[in-house]
């Protein structure tokens, strides 16, 4: 698949590596696996020279072994004696570029941690006192989120603060997917493509896949997932078990009840018989996995909430490859394409939800966009966007079937709404595939 999107994060990239004529720059990229980190570190370096260190999991002794090989045949500089270390390696990339620029990507980062911890205290000791007078452009990424952001955010770490440029890289948008969608099949349909936003969740190791088979339906999407030896029926499992360690199993669990539309702590909490509030806490701000939702314009702090989880992929994993996984495992497939076909239509109407809330986003003309409901889930109103500073709002209704949305129906359910929008010019709205 050719390289799609990503023209803000190169500009900075870009933009980052021509600072380094005035001091060594350290870009840190983040974001979950298969969101294409590595590839775009590689492109932003494509016409230039620079190093790829890959932290495979092996002694030091032998990562040091491959990188001083990659280090002579790309830069040509000697490197005498055996280094044993990545701390001396390290130190010699830096002395060197202080006299030429040297470009460095180091992948897998957080790996360190299980090879040797104290390399973070020597990269920053070595950075700190070389980094003013060196041209050293240092962009280090890591697939294991929660790692990551301790090393970098958590201010007891050594490398805290050291991060010139933060990249938090994002899946592909709605424009992109279109893009990409039409490169497959230019008579793609509007279902075709909430289907496409659904299932990939925008990742491009996903939509890879979609695009170099040239699947865009459905039925293709499906055939493709639920075969013998499927790439994707293992990624849920194969994306977040490092991150969750030992007690995976529980944050599974939670995780498939809020795909199957458990989304309160209680519902949850009485399904399994145990407290969760620690695991929906990490899950939130350690994993990034789930969000916490309530109402618009309530008080934060509210009991109203509910949880659910940000990465599409995952929420199609869970409610249709973990739930089935037994009839998964015994080759069944047919069994499970029947079902998810049967109930694709109920988890495709809060996909929309999802897809239209990010198009009014990117239209940049709300401050505050979310939905609505009161307790006992009454009165629910699926989009609320607000324009704060023009004092005008949306309401709008989304269903897959626009015959089924009925405007005078929404008017009444945004009684206790509008108390809130005295002042507001509120516009009423439907969203459903057609409107695409």
């Amino acid at each position: 698949m050719k390289f799609y999107n990503r023209e803000q994060e190169l500009k900075l990239l870009n933009s980052t590596r021509e600072e380094t004529n005035s001091g060594s720059k350290l870009t840190v990229i983040t974001g979950r696996r298969r969101v294409g980190k590595t590839k775009l570190a590689l492109k932003s370096l494509e016409n230039t020279n620079f190093l790829y260190f890959f932290v495979a999991r092996k002694s030091e002794r032998l990562l040091c072994e491959e990188y001083v090989s990659e280090v002579k045949n790309i830069y040509g500089f000697p490197v005498y004696g055996e280094i044993k270390n990545f701390k001396d390696l390290f130190l010699l990339l830096m002395e060197a570029s202080k006299s030429q620029k040297i470009n460095l990507i180091i992948d897998e980062f957080q790996e360190f941690e299980r090879i040797n911890p104290s390399i973070y205290s020597d990269l920053q000791n070595i950075w700190d006192r070389l980094k003013d007078s060196t041209q050293m452009n240092l962009i280090v990424s890591g697939s294991v989120y929660s790692v990551m952001k301790k090393l970098f955010e958590n201010a007891k770490e050594p490398l805290f603060g050291r991060a010139n440029e933060r990249l938090m890289l994002q899946p592909f948008n709605i424009k992109s997917l279109k893009t990409i969608l039409s490169d497959i099949n230019k008579g793609f349909s509007n279902h075709d493509l909430l289907s496409f936003y659904c299932i990939t969740g925008g990742l491009p190791k996903y939509v890879e896949i979609f695009a170099d088979k040239k699947i865009g339906t459905l039925n293709e999407m499906l055939d493709e997932i639920f075969r013998p030896n499927s790439y994707l029926l293992e990624e849920g499992k194969n994306t977040l078990v490092e991150e969750f360690g030992k007690e995976y199993t529980t944050y599974f669990s939670i995780l498939a009840l809020i795909a199957s539309s458990k989304t309160s702590r209680n519902e949850i909490e009485s399904i399994l018989e145990k407290g969760i509030g620690g695991y929906l806490e990490k899950l939130e701000t350690d994993y990034n996995i789930i969000q916490k939702v309530t109402p618009i314009l309530s008080k934060p702090q509210g009991k109203n909430r509910k949880y659910k989880i940000n990465d599409r992929f995952l929420r199609f994993w869970f409610r249709f490859v973990y739930k089935y996984r037994s009839a998964i495992e015994i080759g069944n497939f047919d069994y499970v394409k029947k079902i998810t076909r049967r109930d694709f239509s109920t988890f495709l109407g809060e996909g929309l939800e999802t897809y239209f809330r990010e198009k009014l986003s990117l239209s940049g003309e709300y401050s505050e966009i979310g939905s609505y409901w009161e307790r006992g889930n009454k009165n629910e109103i699926d989009i609320v966007a607000i324009n704060e500073n023009e004092k005008k709002a949306l309401i709008g209704e989304v269903k897959l079937n626009k015959e089924k949305i009925s405007l005078p129906l929404l008017i009444e359910k945004a009684a206790g709404l509008r108390k809130h929008l005295k002042e507001y010019e509120i516009e009423y709205k439907s969203f459903s595939v057609e409107d695409m």
